[in-house]
């Protein structure tokens, strides 16, 4: 059973930064592609982030180009999210996800999170104005 724990989440005020981490346990962590995902209140759960099972590919929701980094270490079987310049319109529950077969088309991997096959729990993010 694959589990899936994110901390880094608070609250911070607008063109801060924070870093979210999610470590895994249960599973075979270099075999999994990794998102991020977040969902607001009132809205859809939309896709923020992926990292290929090495790192060497990374793909980006456009609303966080530029801002967010994904990053991963497989020794310490976590992956991060480092997001700059935040903006009050970030603020939601950010999800962490493990994929086995993530699709990858067009340079850019999917942002279905049906499919991805684990989740953790959430941490929420509070950006003020």
């Amino acid at each position: 059973q694959v589990r899936l724990i994110e901390s880094g989440g608070g609250l911070v005020q607008a063109g801060a930064s924070l870093r979210l981490s999610c470590a895994a346990s249960g599973g075979t962590f270099g075999s999994f592609t990794m998102g991020w995902f977040r969902q607001a209140p009132g809205k859809e759960r939309e896709f923020v982030a992926a990292i290929s099972m090495s790192g060497g590919i990374t793909s980006y929701a456009d609303s966080v180009k530029g801002r967010f980094t994904i990053s991963r270490d497989n020794a310490k079987n976590t992956v991060y999210l480092r997001m700059n310049s935040l903006k009050p319109e970030d603020a939601a529950v950010y999800y962490c996800a493990a994929g086995v077969r993530v699709g990858y088309y067009s340079g850019s991997y999917s942002r279905k999170s049906d499919e991805y096959d684990y989740w953790g729990q959430g941490t929420q993010v509070t950006v003020s104005s």
